[in-house]
């Protein structure tokens, strides 16, 4: 399978604000591969926005559509207010693995209900629009042998094929090569088999 992620390397945020009668709205993105990079992103917006009225979140720690790594908090706003409708705006955007924190500073005007749902739908949105992204692909490990002598044209062959080399390891009989497959793809090494005259074999 493959689907967009923020393009965000770990431990990396990408905000951006709003103001709605005023009352600012932070949004807070992250990379989220899973529940932990959410913790992180949420521990920061409570530490560096001590005082703020509300942190309210949402996230994505699996592919879009993800129905088990999901969450999402009102924190103290009216129920169904903040969280939900943030969920909403990233399940629609088709990206995997992002987490999401708005960090709101009550203004002194009550929005309401319906006022509320928009402005947090809002903050993620305007958040979302200059979000960078790269693709993602779900991988398999599997596990290739092959002999000395083939293994730099294994490598090229593998490199060509954007499969990437996740670890090696070296016998008296030649390498083993534990590699990412695509999960979405044949396993297919007939090009390859044929281009180390067939000294190639599939441990797993």
């Amino acid at each position: 399978m493959r689907y967009p992620v923020p393009r965000l390397g770990e431990g990396e945020i990408h905000q951006a604000e709003i103001e709605i009668e005023r009352s600012r709205f932070i949004a807070w993105l992250c990379h989220a591969p899973d529940i932990a990079a959410f913790e992180a992103l949420l521990a920061r917006a409570h530490s560096r926005h001590p005082d703020a009225s509300h942190h309210c979140s949402a996230f994505v720690a699996g592919p879009p559509g993800e129905q088990t790594a999901i969450g999402f908090s009102d924190d103290g706003e009216p129920g169904g207010t903040a969280g939900r409708p943030m969920f909403q705006v990233l399940d629609g955007s088709g990206l995997g693995q992002i987490g999401c924190v708005v960090t709101r500073y009550f203004g002194g005007t009550k929005l309401g209900t319906g006022g509320l749902v928009r402005a947090y739908s809002q903050a993620v949105q305007t958040a979302l629009a200059s979000l960078p992204r790269r693709d993602f692909t779900e991988r398999r490990t599997r596990r290739l042998k092959v002999d000395f002598a083939g293994e730099a044209e294994a490598r090229a062959w593998l490199t060509s094929h954007d499969i990437p080399v996740e670890a090696a390891d070296y016998d008296g009989d030649g390498v083993t090569l534990d590699v990412g497959w695509p999960s979405d793809a044949p396993l297919d090494l007939t090009a390859l088999e044929s281009r180390l005259k067939g000294r190639i074999a599939l441990l797993d």
